[in-house]
């Protein structure tokens, strides 16, 4: 017999994305989505969907998505942003994982789009992060940022992938540049001294690394502005432990 599963999703002011990512998980057992008191039409479209919605404050990344698990009816768990989209090839790979596990822990491929156009390098095209798993072996630490799922075993890998519609604007992007690299101010347990010419070199470095290394410029002008973007995100985090009032 198939395994039960519950999709897990978390959201704050997700209007816009919300809908098409339930659409594709209109195949699964459960969606249960932790809300952070949202002002926008998210739980309106949530509640269309049958989901079971909690509302709480925010935790961070982490324990807001642990607590999504938490409080879901199944062991089984699909984790997913409300961003992103399960396509058919993925849902199928699924329930066939369904019918006979033989993992706690499934890694899946992500394709990523920045400005609405999909990304093939910058090094987003290695992007596995593990989203399937069985809760009583795996489950979300409890980093405010940058968050990821433990699993005690070994974790399999599935190249049929999700989508991931990410930065839709060149604002959004730096106003989640700015506001992770405040919280990386107080996250961060290395040592907080920088300087203006650390913070430059290590930005430049991340631009090196993407543009060139991780063969960015095949993505064309977009594929430039993300590493130009990214490379800032590495300028503002060190360049605020430097200067952490700014």
């Amino acid at each position: 017999m198939i395994n039960k599963i519950s999709a897990t999703i978390i959201t704050h002011n997700e209007e816009s994305n919300i809908e098409r990512c339930l659409k594709s998980l209109d195949w699964v057992d459960e969606i249960v989505v932790v809300d952070s008191f949202s002002n926008d039409s998210t739980v309106d479209i949530c509640k269309k969907y049958n989901c079971s919605i909690i509302q709480t404050e925010w935790k961070g990344f982490g324990n807001t998505k642990k607590f999504a698990v938490d409080n879901a009816n199944h062991d089984w768990i699909l984790s997913i942003d409300a961003d992103e989209e399960v396509p058919e090839s993925l849902k199928n790979k699924i329930k066939e994982i369904l019918n006979n596990p033989g993992h706690q822990g499934y890694k899946i491929k992500r394709h990523s789009f920045y400005l609405g156009k999909k990304i093939n390098h910058c090094g987003w095209n290695n992007d596995y992060p593990v989203r399937l798993f069985n809760r009583n072996d795996a489950n979300f630490n409890d980093k405010e940022i940058h968050e990821s799922v433990v699993v005690r075993g070994i974790k399999l890998r599935i190249e049929e992938p999700f989508l991931h519609y990410t930065y839709p604007t060149i604002s959004s992007h730096i106003n989640k540049i700015n506001r992770y690299s405040d919280i990386a101010l107080t996250q961060d347990n290395s040592p907080k001294q920088s300087s203006i010419l650390a913070a430059i070199l290590l930005g430049f470095n991340k631009f090196i690394k993407m543009y060139f290394l991780q063969l960015g410029f095949l993505d064309g002008k977009v594929g430039f502005l993300l590493c130009i973007n990214s490379s800032f995100g590495v300028y503002l985090k060190y360049v605020k432990r430097w200067h952490p009032t700014n």
